[in-house]
């Protein structure tokens, strides 16, 4: 992206460094915050290697909001909304209609509840 156009991540501009990179969802994000925090702890023997507060509060972030949990209900989640052409930030102006929206919607949903 040049100099001159401004970011927007509501119109998918967004920096250079961002075009390759996979959105990740909440429930990612929390499945990876654990495990550092588990390898982190481990560790915690060490006096001065403490947990930072961000680093605490982020992952605290993550895991009230995420929807799903267990590994598996991410992992199929991932799975559904892989089948649908979403942009990876935003979806504003995509050409799902709104039967699309609802079985994407109603499979989502159908995983919260088996786990």
């Amino acid at each position: 992206m040049s100099g001159e156009e401004e970011e927007n991540a509501a119109e998918l501009k967004i920096g250079d460094e961002f075009l390759k990179a996979k959105c990740l969802m909440n429930c990612e994000v929390a499945l990876i915050l654990e495990h550092k925090y588990e390898q982190l702890q481990q560790m915690s023997d060490d006096p001065t290697n403490q947990i930072s507060q961000v680093f605490e509060k982020s992952l605290q972030y993550v895991k009230r909001f995420s929807r799903y949990k267990n590994p598996d209900a991410v992992r199929q989640a991932r799975e559904i909304l892989s089948r649908y052409p979403l942009a990876e930030f935003e979806n504003r102006g995509r050409a799902l209609d709104e039967e699309a929206i609802e079985k994407m919607l109603t499979d989502l949903s159908l995983i919260k509840k088996f786990e």
